[in-house]
């Protein structure tokens, strides 16, 4: 088992690119180095079955539970409704029999009509790998995604729903009604901080640098580098490390053709050297990103037999990939002493279009969006008693500079 807790891989990218064929080839990989391997499906449009050529049994009413498909490798296909129905049924039985004289009956609402709620199935889905990842049971979970568009704002759910929780019902009001003469509202109490407990965890464990990264599995096309480059924005600013590009479907070299005039043979060689183009082009506006490539297998590599094969083609003997520390903001003093101190807050961002940059306080948090995202950055203590002085984009990175606050500084 791995000293720092099971490593967690996020497989994202477009339908059509090869995604879930990639991530159970790289699941066997690492079965293949010896790692003991759960590959969970998060896509709610199901293929990991198909893919591995596995039926999963689906009864109605029930949680798909794991499967084992090789000795050191596992598999799941996460339904989010039926763990909606699960979860629920849990609420109210620790609900019933607390009195519903006043307020709201939930045994008379039925769990689909918490679906059309945002974000509340992908939390769960996030809840139930998060306990994955704290048994001992497994070294690796790789988690084939719903398409990075998706996903991405998936990942926002978790400090959305921690941020909400606050501020209609802060920690310290909920903490008096556990211990109130109100029973239903304590079991609410309780039940809410069950929740802000299994939500901060999955939180931390997307944050945490050193055991979760993503791969973006794309193609060579000229529109893939634009995408690649905001997820790789979308993922630095959300705190999500992306480990690689990985580029899909390349056409492998050929020997010098006796007839290189014939107009299949010029199709080819014409389609690979725009194919190489792109990932150049890949590489250099992802500068710092490694981008690797999957070659062509010709036929569909469905099942356990192509896979394999494809695992060898793809990561080799050794698919981890480095770790890093986290990717957090970091903040230091720059200059002067008291009110005339500066403060600076720097994170990476690498921003495709600085136009899009947008920068806001609220209370205690920095609002940042860029490229169609936005995230709420905690500020630290410091900075908290400091208004922004300015902020510029810098080889990459986000720096917003802050002066103290003569109303709130300390003197």
């Amino acid at each position: 088992m791995s000293t720092t807790g099971t490593r967690v891989e996020l497989f994202i990218g477009k339908g059509g690119v090869g995604k879930t064929t990639l991530a159970c080839a790289t699941a066997m990989a690492y079965a293949r180095a010896g790692q003991r391997v759960l590959i969970a499906s998060l896509d709610q449009a199901h293929s990991l079955g198909d893919a591995l050529g596995f039926h999963f049994p689906h009864d109605p009413g029930t949680v798909t539970g794991i499967a084992k498909v090789l000795p050191d490798l596992d598999v799941i296909e996460v339904d989010s409704l039926a763990l909606l129905e699960d979860r629920f049924r849990d609420v109210v039985r620790a609900l019933s029999g607390t009195g519903h004289d006043h307020g709201i009956d939930l045994t008379a609402l039925d769990p689909a009509e918490l679906t059309g709620l945002p974000g509340v199935q992908e939390l769960l889905m996030l809840v139930e790998i998060t306990e994955f990842a704290g048994d001992d049971e497994w070294d690796v979970l790789v988690l084939d995604c719903p398409p990075s568009a998706d996903m991405l704002r998936i990942i926002t759910a978790p400090d959305t729903l921690l941020g909400y929780l606050e501020r209609v019902w802060p920690p310290h009001a909920r903490a008096m009604s556990t211990i109130g003469t109100d029973l239903r509202r304590a079991v609410l109490a309780s039940t809410v901080e069950r929740i802000v407990k299994a939500v901060t965890e999955v939180r931390d464990l997307l944050a945490d640098h050193t055991r979760t990264g993503a791969r973006l599995i794309t193609v060579a096309e000229r529109v893939a580098i634009a995408e690649s480059e905001r997820v790789r924005s979308a993922a630095a600013l959300l705190g999500l490390r992306l480990d690689a590009v990985v580029v899909n479907k390349v056409l492998p070299a050929v020997p010098p053709p006796d007839d290189a005039t014939h107009p299949a043979m010029q199709w080819y060689l014409n389609r690979r050297a725009e194919q190489l183009d792109v990932i150049d082009r890949l590489r250099y506006s992802l500068d710092g990103t490694p981008v690797l490539i999957a070659q062509h297998t010709g036929p569909e590599p469905v099942g356990l037999t192509s896979l394999a094969a494809l695992s060898y083609a793809v990561v080799g003997d050794d698919p981890a990939p480095p770790r890093t520390t986290s990717g957090e903001p970091m903040v230091r003093w720059e200059s002067g002493t008291g009110l005339q101190s500066v403060y600076a807050l720097r994170m990476h961002l690498p921003v495709v279009d600085p136009a899009t940059l947008r920068l806001g306080r609220v209370e205690d948090d920095l609002i940042v969006g860029a490229d169609g995202v936005r995230r709420r950055v905690r500020l630290a203590p410091v900075l908290r008693r400091c208004t922004v002085d300015g902020a510029e984009l810098d080889h990459g990175y986000l720096v917003v500079r802050f002066v103290p606050d003569p109303e709130v500084w300390p003197i």
